[in-house]
């Protein structure tokens, strides 16, 4: 009998959250792989832990988006360039992008037009469902299956038009037992004072714009009651910009840094106050009711309406399909009454009630099998390949 030669893989991830991703999928194909697998292309120091020697730094491809990028763009051009050539040089068994689209859709283009027979994966499926749904048919003939995280995303593509799409399961998925609280967890959400989670957002735009209006909610709270310990999770980079923005606040969370503790907030506490984005869904997963909000620049704002495809800006009521999670959204971020409203989930009643119920069909809507998102992702890399 031969030997089984080495699966040869070749990923590209241009962002934090991608090099997570594409670690978790290296450890599953090389559990699946009798034969082993080598690993090529570009990542981070996740993807590096599992086997992977980058071309080259993959801060240097991170925040593609072109209009902010124009004084990097030869930059940019010239690590496009060279990671197309890499593959074509040695072409892989398959090739995998994961997000950083602005990037990855444009090699996966020059590859399939020199290389038709390669197979190419995209894991994380491009927003079409919020705006610009044309990108789904444009990549359709670059991309033999993409890999979703949110189950609504493969019937949104293929209404589209867009390439076979696979529902794989969002990576918090993965967390749940990091993120559900215990029996002693739960008592402390029961307890007094509750603890309330403040979390304003990861990226420095985000907290410059929603900053004072937290800030406001949680004067707000203070002075109509009830005493909360307030807790505001953030991340080591963001810390001093943190630190100068609740120096204005008439309130003061306990600032939190470390990942584990972070984690263990979320299973003690009995409300949030949040940003949108991933960690809205974070909360629903935790079971934490939450108040969420979100504000864009000026411009943005006004265009918004005519561009955005979906009714909510919120993760787990998009899931859902109602607006389970009360948002406040760019003109319409009103502090106090968002302060009351998050007063109500605190104490209890239908408001909290309904919102706790609407999470707890999440896990039914996102498919809870027991087995992770990644290894799902791993087995449809592995039959798109055989397919090819």
């Amino acid at each position: 009998m031969s030997e089984l030669r080495p699966l040869d893989v070749f990923l590209v991830a241009g962002e934090e959250s991608g090099d997570t991703l594409a670690a978790g999928l290296m450890a599953e194909l090389a559990a699946l792989s009798p034969g082993g697998v080598r690993f090529r292309g570009v990542g981070g120091a996740r993807m590096q832990a599992q086997g992977l020697a980058s071309l080259f730094p993959m801060e240097d491809i991170t925040a593609m988006g072109f209009a902010q990028v124009i004084g990097g763009l030869p930059r940019i051009l010239n690590r496009m360039s060279r990671t197309v050539e890499a593959i074509l040089a040695a072409p892989p068994d398959v090739l995998v992008m994961v997000d950083a689209p602005d990037f990855t859709h444009r090699v996966a283009r020059r590859v399939r037009a020199r290389r038709p027979e390669l197979p190419i994966v995209k894991y994380v499926a491009p927003t079409v469902w919020v705006w610009r749904p044309g990108r789904a048919k444009a990549m359709a003939p670059d991309f033999d299956r993409v890999l979703a995280l949110l189950p609504f995303e493969p019937e949104e593509m293929q209404r589209l038009g867009g390439p076979p799409t696979t529902y794989v399961g969002h990576p918090l998925l993965g967390e749940l037992d990091q993120l559900r609280p215990d029996a002693a967890d739960a008592l402390r959400r029961e307890a007094a004072p509750p603890v309330v989670l403040v979390l304003p957002g990861s990226r420095r735009a985000e907290l410059s714009r929603l900053g004072t209006a937290f800030g406001e909610v949680l004067a707000d709270l203070k002075a109509n009651g009830p005493e909360v310990e307030l807790v505001l999770p953030t991340l080591p980079r963001r810390l001093a910009q943190v630190e100068d923005m609740v120096a204005g606040w008439r309130v003061k969370p306990r600032l939190v840094v470390d990942e584990d503790e972070k984690r263990g907030w979320f299973r003690k506490a009995r409300a949030a106050l949040a940003a949108s984005g991933t960690v809205t869904l974070e909360m629903a997963l935790a079971g934490i009711p939450t108040v969420a909000a979100y504000r864009v620049p000026w411009l943005e704002g006004r265009i918004a309406p005519y561009i955005i495809r979906v009714k909510t800006a919120i993760l787990p009521n998009l899931i859902l399909g109602e607006n389970a999670m009360p948002e406040y959204l760019q003109w319409h971020i009103d502090p106090p009454a968002m302060a009351a409203q998050l007063r109500r989930l605190i104490e209890g009643g239908a408001e909290r009630e309904a919102q706790l119920a609407a999470f707890a069909r999440l896990d039914a809507i996102m498919g809870q099998d027991g087995e992770s998102p990644s290894r799902h992702a791993a087995r449809a890399v592995l039959e798109t390949l055989a397919a090819r």
